[in-house]
């Protein structure tokens, strides 16, 4: 090791001081080059036309100073030199130097000046005036000797090496510090005395390499020390760069870093031997992690694939179930045609089968949808009264169904009309209620809750918190944790007999997050469960109808207290002031009171469920003591048509469905201020659509039948179009106005929908550009609906077709009142 140490400190050394006397070279080179350039700037700059000596001496003097050389001469042919400026100079060694100026070279050179001091000349081609009348060859501009060695960093004091400057015979230009001889042969003659024969042979190597101009390079051992010496040639002048590296420091340094090493290996070792250790027991922990990962991972691919396996099933007896009652009631229908009775009741029930079946294949295609990544949101206007009454009359059969009993609330409603995916927000509603009517046993309670709040993100949007609750069979704690994973119900033996894929709830947290809301469940077991929805959506900017009717004084009677202030706050808001009470007692106590005072109530709103005394009975006392005078209206999250009769002969005027909107209230009353041959007018008016045509572009001939019968009953005539290709035909063959719209499928043979549509906007018809298309499609996906609006149509309608949504697409589109 000591002697690779050895081999390596030369190796090193030979390395480090060949780069120095590079580096130094450069350098010297440059600054010599920064020199001689200024000079030559000094005497480009200063011309001798049109000026006399003194100008020309005045001006070079100037330029001299202001480049922070100390002195100024002329040089003339002979090699005399001029002084100008500072002090005057003596050439060391005067004759290569005047040489290669009359050669037209630039030169460096040392001399003394009148102080004694070393400077260095810079000696640059140059022809002025003397005083005796010749021309100088060059001028000549000093620096001081110091200011090579400052520059070129010739003494540092944390360098451990020494440089020098010397001629080709060995005599100094630049020592590194005051050594006591004139040249550099001598110095090393006296100083290693002792080795005279290694001396000897040094110096004429050295001297050798100088002559020759060739940079020398040997490592010289004297006595006990070694040194590295090597030689550069420096540019512009008969000079060599000496650069001497002892290597007593760096023997001292591998010495110690010897000692060093010993002591470093074996804490090396040491360290190795740790590292080991910690190595193999993160492996070891690692190993163990990677099989507790793997085994997780195996369960939850074997939960996964028994959670599907299940899905399959439950699927396979949930499609079964209704399908079979479908065929069932069909053929029952079929063998009892004489029976319009029975032949109802069997449609009504092949109906329910008939949606229970599409919801749960919309479930399937709406987890593939978000499975895939590819579920998007369309964002139109909506109506959250519409909503709310939608979901109410979808949910009153199931409720009814199940005897169950079913409130609606609403409070605070900032803003009726939104900016969201109507679909998936009546889905996410119908698949929260749809649990809550499942889960809940027979005359259990379920609510639903709708209010609103300023929104955090702006005055633009409302906060709207919809609340759904039940008092049913609930869920226990370790179940809420995955309640929300796809393919997830609760314990079969709780509800084996509950119909449904484990999907609903996926869905519905996948659309909640869609609309970057969120949704929380708090859940007990044997007592219910809650869902809360909050949903930041954007207010809709439409101009509102003027909600006002006559200064009337109503009574609101409802046991459910928020519902009554609400009432009455949105009734203060269309000019009505109201009273209210929660008890039926109370209510005809202060009907009759205000009778007697002359100051009867012009309408009284009654709720159908009432304690002690429900809303038909009250309205028999009130008509008993007051008689038919007071419009009566019922209010209830109810089918109106199940109590109808019965309110009817009781004295009920009319119903109004929970909840009760603003806008609910004003369309619910504004039929009490005109007669009723005029709301009968417009009830005839709002559904006679005859001497309209429309033309209908359907493929299937049982789905144009099926249409065919629903639209006729309105009055509108159609026209079939087998395919896309007849669709554009009977249109361009037509006068222009003769179609108000077309229904489009989608999905047709020869030319579909999309082409067709392209077609006919791209027609040169006069109404090609305005004639309303609507499509008709079992394509019910959010980009579905976007590529039809793409390619020109006005609106989209899903399969199997909701007769009322399409009739008000219809009038809508075709401007009809």
């Amino acid at each position: 090791m000591e002697r690779g140490s050895e081999k390596t400190i030369d190796y090193l050394g030979k390395m480090y001081i060949r780069s120095m006397g590079e580096r130094i070279s450069k350098h010297f080179e440059t600054i010599v080059n920064l020199r001689l350039k200024q000079a030559e700037a000094v005497v480009t700059v200063v011309s001798t036309e049109g000026k006399d000596a003194g100008e020309i001496y005045d001006e070079l003097i100037f330029r001299t100073e202001v480049r922070d050389f100390i002195s100024l001469a002329l040089c003339s042919e002979s090699g005399e030199l001029e002084t100008l400026y500072g002090e005057e100079a003596v050439l060391i060694d005067p004759d290569p130097f005047l040489r290669s100026l009359k050669e037209g070279e630039r030169k460096v050179a040392v001399a003394s000046n009148t102080s004694g001091e070393q400077v260095v000349l810079f000696g640059v081609n140059a022809e002025y005036p003397m005083s005796n009348g010749e021309k100088s060859i060059a001028t000549v501009m000093a620096l001081p000797a110091q200011y090579i060695s400052d520059e070129l960093a010739l003494e540092k004091e944390d360098i451990e090496m020494y440089s020098h400057i010397i001629r080709d015979d060995g005599t100094f230009v630049i020592r590194t510090s005051d050594m006591g001889y004139s040249d550099y042969f001598t110095y090393l003659q006296e100083v290693y005395a002792e080795d005279k024969a290694v001396v000897e042979r040094y110096i004429d190597e050295l001297s050798d390499a100088l002559k020759e101009g060739s940079d020398y390079m040997a490592i010289l051992e004297f006595g006990d020390g070694r040194q590295q010496v090597t030689t550069v040639s420096l540019p512009h002048s008969e000079w060599n760069l000496v650069i001497v590296l002892p290597f007593g420091v760096l023997n001292e340094s591998v010495e110690r870093l010897s000692s060093e090493r010993t002591v470093a290996t074996l804490l090396a070792c040491g360290g190795i031997l740790l590292l080991l250790l910690m190595i193999f027991f993160m492996y070891y922990r690692m190993s163990k992690q990677q099989i507790r990962e793997l085994n997780e991972a195996r369960t939850t691919a074997e939960e996964a694939t028994r959670a599907k396996s299940e899905f399959l099933s439950n699927m396979s007896h949930d499609i079964r179930t209704p399908m079979n009652a479908i065929v069932g009631m069909t053929a029952i229908a079929t063998a009892h045609m004489d029976d319009a009775e029975q032949v109802q009741n069997c449609l009504k029930k092949i109906t329910l089968s008939s949606k229970h079946l599409l919801g749960l294949i919309n479930d399937v295609l709406d987890m593939s949808k978000i499975e895939s990544g590819k579920m998007t949101l369309t964002v139109d206007m909506v109506s959250l009264r519409e909503v709310m009454e939608g979901i109410v009359g979808i949910v009153q059969p199931q409720v009814n169904g199940k005897h169950q009993n079913f409130e609606v609330h609403i409070d605070n409603i900032i803003s009726e009309d939104v900016y969201c995916d109507s679909v998936r927000l009546n889905q996410v509603l119908l698949n929260l209620l749809s649990n809550s009517v499942k889960y809940t046993q027979e005359d259990g309670l379920i609510q639903l809750s709708l209010y609103q709040e300023e929104s955090p993100k702006g005055e633009d949007f409302v906060r709207n918190h919809v609340v759904v609750k039940d008092n049913g069979i609930g869920m226990a704690q370790e179940f809420l944790s995955k309640i929300f994973d796809s393919y997830s119900r609760a314990d079969n033996k709780r509800v084996h007999k509950t119909e449904g894929a484990g999907l609903g709830m996926a869905i519905t947290k996948y659309i909640i997050d869609a609309m970057e809301g969120t949704i929380d469940v708090e859940s007990e077991l044997g007592k219910g469960s809650k869902f809360h929805v909050t949903l930041d959506l954007e207010k809709a900017t439409m101009k509102e109808d003027d909600m006002l009717l006559p200064a009337w004084k109503m009574l609101v009677v409802d046991d459910d207290e928020t519902l009554c202030r609400t009432a009455v706050d949105a009734l203060a808001s269309i000019g009505i002031q109201a009273d209210w009470t929660l008890s039926a007692e109370k209510a005809l106590n202060l009907v009759i009171a205000h009778h007697e005072k002359r100051d009867d109530y012009q309408i009284i709103l009654l709720d159908w469920k009432l304690p002690e005394m429900d809303g038909i009975q009250l309205a028999r006392e009130i008509r008993r003591n007051l008689g038919d005078d007071i419009p009566i209206i019922l209010i209830s999250a109810y089918d109106w048509s199940e109590f109808e009769t019965e309110a009817r002969d009781a004295g009920i005027s009319g119903f109004i469905s929970k909840p009760l909107f603003k806008s609910t209230l004003f369309y619910g009353l504004q039929k009490y201020i005109c007669n009723e041959e005029e709301a009968e007018s417009w009830t005839e008016k709002s559904v006679n659509l005859a001497g309209h045509r429309i033309l209908v572009a359907e493929d299937n001939s049982l789905n144009w039948e099926v249409l065919h019968e629903l639209l006729s009953d309105t009055g509108l005539e159609l026209e079939w179009a087998e395919n896309g290709q007849i669709c554009v035909e009977m249109f361009e063959q037509a006068e222009a106005g003769y179609y108000e719209a077309i229904l489009m499928d989608v999905r047709m043979p020869v030319m579909t929908g999309y082409e067709a549509t392209e077609r006919i906007r791209a027609s040169e018809k006069p109404d090609g550009q305005t004639i309303p298309i609507i499509a008709m499609t079992a394509d019910a996906f959010a980009e579905d609906i976007q590529h039809c609006l793409d390619c020109g149509m006005n609106a989209h309608t899903a399969k199997p077709v909701n007769i009322d949504e399409l009739l008000s697409l219809l009038r809508r589109f075709m401007d009809i009142e």
